[in-house]
This record gives C-alpha cells, structure tokens and sequence, in this order.
C-alpha cells in the first residue's frame, strides 16, 4: 500500500461517513472498500433504491453500516439521517446524458436543488468535509447535465465563503468515465459481445472519453477527501481512450457502425478548460483547481491552502483535453493503465 493511501486510512480511523447514491456502482464499492480497507467507524448509505438497499446489505453485512431510504431532493429526510457524521461523499446524481436533456426539470432537482440541500443540512449539522464527485462533462457544458454538474460545483466551492466561522469545508473531485460502472460504455460493449450482436454502434470513429478504473476513483475520492481544506476541485491525471480503440479491446472481431452523436455529446471532453488553465495547480500526481474568489478569501484571512506551499500554476493554453491524452492502443497499456482483462 503507498504511503499516501496509509495515511488516508489512518485519516479515517472512527470516522463516521455519509455516501449519498450509496447503492450506486461508486458508492457500494465505496462502502465495500472502507469495511476491508479501514478501521472506519459508520457507514451511512443513502440512497432511493429499496432493492439495491437490500442487496448491498446482504453483502456488505456489518454492524456499522446503516441504510436510509430518502432522496437527496428532500432535506427534511436528509436532516433525519445525518445525525454524528464526520464526512460527507456526495455522489447521488441523475448521469446519463441523453435522458436529462429529455427531463431538465428532474435533473436540475437532483443535481442542484439536491447538492444545496446536502450544502444547507451539512452547515446545520456541522459537517467537518463535504467532498462531491463532479465530471468532466462540466467543462464548458453543452449538455443539460454537464451544466447541471457545473451549477453544482459553483455551489459547493461558494459554500466555503458564507459558512462563517463553521469548521466545515466543501470540496469536489472531477474526473470521466468510469469503466465498469452502470451505463458505462464499456460495460455495454461487454453485453452486445456476450449476446453475440452483429456489430458495436460507433457515435463517432474520432470520439475521445477520459476514463478511470473504479478502484483507481475510490483511491482518489478519499485521497482528495483527507487533503481537502475547502474550495478546491480535484483532478486526476487521466488518460484518454478512442471509443473505437474501448471496442477493439472487448472484441478484436466486432464490426462497427456509425450511429451518429447522441443529443448533448462531444466528439471529445475536456478536464478543465482553456479559461480555467491559468487557476490549475500541477501537485505531480493530480491537479488542484481554485476559484479567483476562494484563494482571495484565503489570502485575504492569511490562510493560503497547504496544498500550494511553493507551488505555482501551470498553464495549459487550450485546457486539458481527451484527444491530447490518448492511449496508444495496445491490450498491455490498457491493463497497465486500467487493470482491465479480456473475458
């Protein structure tokens, strides 16, 4: 185990964390991973999904994880659950992209409305770390749920400059696809190869998407969670992959075909953007993103983050796209880089 990650445990020794979208692909893994991995001390899952409640239960099987049924839309339930909590992972979220467009209202209630409620139950609870999960899909957003997420993150990083003298901070970690989740590409291609479909539909043979392992996104959301001081937007240093290149890995032998980009798709995605590069902090393994306003306030109050101690800004003119981070296309880079392995 890296030194980093001991540190991160031993941050979380007796802790008692809250996961919203609890029964998710990331936060059940999360759960599973802080059970074996760390002497924490409660486990909050919360989540919608009576069913996956049930299941998740079954398997995790402990003392000191809870469940509550609620929705982060309802503060009132979020104020019945958070009760003597440490941290608080955010990670409900209405994500697929092409199902918001069709249904603004339902994700600006989830993605928005539902992270100022978490905002406003955490302040009243006093919350030590609120740490979000966020996408690269708000990164100059032209898709509903990527401005959703946007808006979210705005509200997050502002919370750290009206919550008075509260010892609270709010941070948020940005990052792409993860592979093997629900609704992940990856794991779709994996589906038409086990029923034998006739060819693997293609949006576009140029499109780029950023991906990570969901072992390597628990190791950064908890990593992120033990340094955050409030303010900053986590990166990770991702490598990309062509869709078509993801496709050739499931199956070699697959025919594509161009279907054409979805509602709200970009033929690649972007980290952070060209208006953000001159605001990012390089800290060798991930980046750290600040707003104007939080490192005002901080100098302001002399309280520069520790994270930027002799550390300056670099700066990528055109932002840190997919296309520039590409994979070259091999089985071995891919399990390098993923941990991924051909069934």
């Amino acid at each position: 185990m890296r030194s980093d990650f001991k540190k991160t445990y031993n941050f979380l020794k007796n802790k008692k964390i809250f996961i919203t979208g609890g029964t998710g692909s990331f936060g059940s893994n999360l759960a599973q991973k802080l059970l074996k991995n760390t002497n924490v001390g409660k486990i909050i899952i919360f989540s919608r999904d009576e069913q996956k409640q049930y299941q998740l239960k079954k398997i995790l099987n402990s003392e000191k994880v809870r469940f509550f049924l609620g929705d982060v839309r309802d503060k009132q339930r979020l104020r019945e659950a958070i009760n003597n909590v440490d941290y608080v992972i955010h990670a409900a979220a209405l994500k697929h992209v092409d199902i918001a467009e069709y249904n603004p209202s339902e994700a600006i209630k989830t993605n928005i409305i539902g992270t100022q409620n978490i905002i406003e139950v955490a302040l009243e609870k006093n919350i030590k770390k609120v740490l979000a999960l966020s996408t690269d899909k708000a990164v100059s957003p032209i898709n509903l749920y990527g401005s959703t997420k946007l808006s979210a993150e705005k509200l997050l990083v502002s919370a750290n400059n009206f919550k008075g003298r509260k010892n609270i901070a709010f941070s948020v970690v940005r990052y792409g696809n993860v592979l093997n989740s629900n609704g992940s590409v990856y794991k779709y291609f994996q589906e038409l190869k086990k029923n034998n479909e006739k060819f693997f539909p293609i949006t576009d043979f140029d499109m780029t998407r950023f991906f990570i392992s969901i072992e390597q996104s628990l190791n950064f959301v908890l990593n992120s969670l033990r340094l955050s001081e409030g303010g900053e937007v986590f990166i990770p240093k991702m490598k990309s992959i062509k869709i078509v290149d993801l496709a050739k890995f499931v199956d070699a032998s697959a025919k594509l075909k161009k279907i054409g980009i979805r509602p709200g798709e970009k033929i690649h995605e972007k980290l952070f953007s060209a208006d953000e590069s001159n605001k990012i902090y390089d800290l060798k393994n991930f980046f750290v993103l600040y707003s104007d306003t939080i490192l005002s306030f901080k100098r302001k109050n002399k309280n520069l983050p520790k994270l930027l101690k002799n550390k300056k800004k670099t700066i990528f003119i055109n932002g840190y796209e997919s296309n520039n981070a590409l994979i070259k296309w091999t089985r071995k880079k891919f399990n390098t880089f993923y941990g991924i392995k051909d069934n």
